[in-house]
């Protein structure tokens, strides 16, 4: 009997000893933590971490491991996020910066400027237009400009700017969303381009950065309503420009980004056409250092001419106090094939055909073979140029806008904008510019430019739909809340803009002949003073005393021949 006990009392502790490893296996961590051992699970994503087999990626983050990026997304808010639950601070940050605001705070001058309130001699004005302008706003969905955008995080637009999968695009009438299936017909992107469905998921799983040319150029290259319309030196060239178009941005230059020189700070982009860096804050600084100002000085320095010949080195050194960088090494805008639009006269806009049909007429062919509209019922007539020699003014980069509300006098053409600086301020410099011509609508009451509703399909008033400049203007000033007599006409504009892209090869500058000549580049502008490019006082002298000393030998000629006739009449009587 007492054997037997023994031996049912060691087969019991032999099964209790043999389970206790299965239960200690079982027992969750917090349960039975391991002496030296982490407390806490394994974080799902060190699962996922790159082994030293792996190729070595310069991002610390690949995208496409993460489980929240994989979709399936209902629309871009939802991309958006799913961002935020790791970058919990980028939205905040893009929504203080001015590609969400569209307001810029000129402190020089006091205005407030930026897409939401100012006039531009293109479109017009944003207000009444916006699902078709905010099409390339950095968010989603700003429907009404005269409201600031919604304090809502997942209403930025991560993809526009970190998309690498090639194939996010913007469409050019949803304020800022993406075309998604299903796709309208006819529906277009923001280059015009025939839109077609996004993949929110594969355009999240691709996110890297910096931002490439691609995400700055879908929307920048495209301004005005077309590539190159706007600004002359941005353009579709750009996306993989040769390098006598771009030394900078061609793959055999530089090879830069557009970051490279627009450096960023918590989103906010350094470059503004409200106030350019004519010259550099910072001058002390060494060449090449960091920097926080998109000026050329801030890489080649005050000083940046060298070269075989030391004396034109020196010399043209000498020129960096009076003359901008641009003005010589980017000789002329337009470059690369495509063309830029210098005239737009919306005073022809309306016209239809004796079918009441929309004429539109190609009366330009660009060097790459594309026709371009001259006519257009719904815009009026255009003008298009290629290797546009610049305008030129002394600029401290800052600009004054002619507001909405400020009274013009129609009898003169209205700049839209306004240079500053002046000749011989150490701030100012003389810096290339596309001067756009433009004939836009204004209240003759009180003058004053007048908002034009433009888009608009369905409702009545829309200029590019109904071709009714009277119910258009009417339209427009009332969203704008400015007061409107009911008639208008239209007035001759300039609008001016910076010419800082498109840099040319050092051999393609600008040579000493092309100024100091008659007739130079410099010849109509004012407050300086360019050897060789006029007669100066004592040249006029030298002038006048050669042509009395030309005369006088002609003169003195002449008598003699006189003189000879008369003595030969007498030798033959």
């Amino acid at each position: 009997m007492t054997q037997s006990a023994l031996r049912i009392t060691a087969f019991v502790s032999a099964v209790i000893l043999g389970q206790l490893p299965a239960y200690a296996q079982d027992a969750t961590p917090e349960e039975t933590p391991a002496i030296g051992a982490q407390s806490t699970p394994v974080a799902q994503g060190a699962s996922k971490a790159a082994h030293m087999s792996d190729p070595v990626k310069e991002l610390t983050a690949d995208h496409s491991k993460f489980d929240q990026l994989k979709g399936p997304f209902a629309s871009g808010s939802e991309v958006t996020e799913a961002c935020l639950s790791c970058h919990t601070e980028a939205s905040n940050q893009v929504m203080h910066s001015v590609h969400w605001t569209w307001e810029y705070q000129n402190e020089a001058t006091g205005q407030t400027l930026g897409k939401a309130h100012e006039m531009n001699a293109f479109c017009g004005n944003v207000a009444s237009n916006e699902v078709r302008c905010t099409s390339c706003h950095t968010g989603y969905g700003w429907t009404d400009v005269r409201e600031p955008m919604p304090d809502d995080p997942t209403k930025v637009d991560c993809l526009v700017c970190h998309d690498k999968s090639g194939q996010y695009a913007k469409q050019d009438n949803l304020a800022g969303e993406p075309s998604l299936e299903p796709v309208a017909a006819g529906a277009k992107t923001i280059t015009g381009a025939a839109a077609w469905p996004v993949d929110l998921a594969e355009a999240a799983r691709s996110v890297g950065a910096p931002p490439g040319r691609d995400n700055c150029g879908n929307c920048h290259f495209y301004g005005g309503g077309g590539d190159n319309v706007k600004h002359g030196d941005l353009s579709s060239a750009l996306f993989n420009p040769p390098r006598d178009v771009d030394v900078h941005m061609s793959p055999d230059g530089q090879n830069f980004t557009c970051e490279t020189c627009h450096v960023s700070d918590k989103h906010v982009f350094e470059g503004s056409r409200y106030e350019t860096d004519v010259i550099d804050p910072h001058p002390d600084r060494m060449a090449g250092t960091a920097h926080d100002a998109a000026a050329c000085q801030s890489c080649h320095t005050d000083s940046p001419h060298e070269g075989p010949n030391p004396l034109i080195a020196a010399k043209l050194n000498d020129h960096t106090d009076t003359v901008a960088c641009q003005t010589c090494h980017i000789p002329s805008f337009a470059r690369g094939g495509v063309a830029t639009k210098t005239v737009w006269d919306w005073s022809t806009a309306g016209k239809l055909d004796e079918n009441g049909k929309p004429i539109t007429e190609e009366g330009f062919t660009q060097s790459d073979g594309k026709h371009l509209h001259t006519y257009m019922s719904k815009k009026g007539n255009f003008e298009w140029r290629e290797n546009v020699t610049p305008y030129y003014a002394w600029s401290n980069g800052e600009m004054t806008f002619t507001l909405p509300e400020e009274e013009i006098d129609p009898t003169q053409v209205v700049e839209i904008n306004k240079i500053g600086g002046n000749p011989g301020q150490p701030d100012s410099r003389i810096f290339p510019f596309k001067r756009m011509v433009g004939t836009q609508a204004y209240d003759v009451q009180r003058n004053v430019l007048a908002y034009n509703n433009v888009y608009g399909p369905g409702n009545g008033t829309a200029l590019w739909s109904y071709y009714d400049w009277e119910k258009s203007l009417k339209a427009g000033m009332d969203y704008a809340g400015v007061e409107y007599s009911g008639e208008f006409d239209f007035v001759h504009t300039y609008m001016y803009w910076p010419i800082t892209h498109m840099v040319a090869p050092a051999d393609d500058a600008l040579q000493c002949e092309s100024c100091h000549t008659q007739g130079g580049r410099m010849a109509d502008l004012a407050g300086i003073y360019v050897p060789g490019s006029e007669i100066n006082l004592g040249g006029k002298l030298g002038l006048a005393m050669f042509l009395m000393a030309l005369l006088g030998a002609l003169g003195h000629g002449a008598l003699r021949l006189i003189n000879r006739g008369k003595k030969e009449g007498g030798h033959h009587g």
